[in-house]
């Protein structure tokens, strides 16, 4: 447990070498622009408008931000809430959840799955978890905060309900046949926690490494974490 960088951040102003990256590599002080013509997607708007919108975004960038989506904000703050509160809890109340099994049903982690083999590691833990179907996973989720399994198990639903909507738009743009995204394609679904503590030095190390997700959709709620980048024509 002591690997996580939640337990022992608190207490170091300055950043361990080992998860230094070298120079070419650190996000460094450069000011990257934003870009302000990522797709906004307003699923309120009718449906074909909407589908055509979507499927655009998904040929031009393969990513955008849905607004109006369904999920409310009040569930949406009680579940970073009770992440936070998860987070930041003892030591000893997190090591159960605590594993180097990448195949763990709920698993807590830092850095990377091969921690022991990394040569520099990154600035965050990780609690992932199943969530498809609920009543098959929710035994296995934190116990602690008390409230976490039914604040996230109503989260979680809302996050598929929005999942198996937006693959419905795309289904239509793409003119595939009706249940094409059935439950062959969208029978599993994990949550993915990132946290990332307060960094002594954030200009020299990496949180994430640059990735492909392999599922067949994303739902990402970033936050107040800033930093997401997204690769695009180079």
């Amino acid at each position: 447990m002591t690997n996580l960088v939640s337990t022992w951040s608190k207490t170091t102003q300055i950043l361990p070498e080992n998860y230094i990256f070298p120079v070419d590599q650190r996000p460094g002080s450069v000011k990257i622009p934003l870009v302000q013509n990522i797709p906004l997607i307003d699923l309120s708007s009718s449906q074909s408008q909407t589908v055509e919108e979507i499927l655009h975004a998904c040929q031009e960038f393969g990513f955008f931000q849905v607004i109006n989506h369904g999920v409310s904000k009040d569930l949406i703050d009680d579940t970073m809430e009770v992440v936070k509160e998860f987070f930041n809890m003892p030591e000893e109340e997190k090591e159960i959840y605590y594993s180097i099994d990448p195949i763990k049903s709920c698993k807590l982690y830092t850095s990377g799955y091969n921690y022991a083999n990394e040569d520099i590691h990154f600035w965050r833990d990780n609690l992932r978890h199943p969530c498809h179907p609920l009543d098959e996973w929710v035994h296995l989720w934190p116990e602690k905060p008390t409230n976490y399994r039914d604040v996230v198990g109503k989260y979680s639903l809302e996050v598929r309900k929005l999942s198996l909507r937006v693959l419905e738009l795309i289904r239509e743009g793409l003119g595939l046949e009706p249940e094409y995204f059935a439950e062959e394609l969208t029978g599993g679904q994990l949550l993915s926690i990132n946290h990332y503590p307060p960094c002594p030095d954030p200009s020299l190390t990496l949180g994430l490494p640059k990735h492909a997700d392999p599922n067949l959709i994303t739902v990402l709620l970033q936050g107040s974490v800033s930093g997401l980048q997204v690769f695009k024509d180079g």
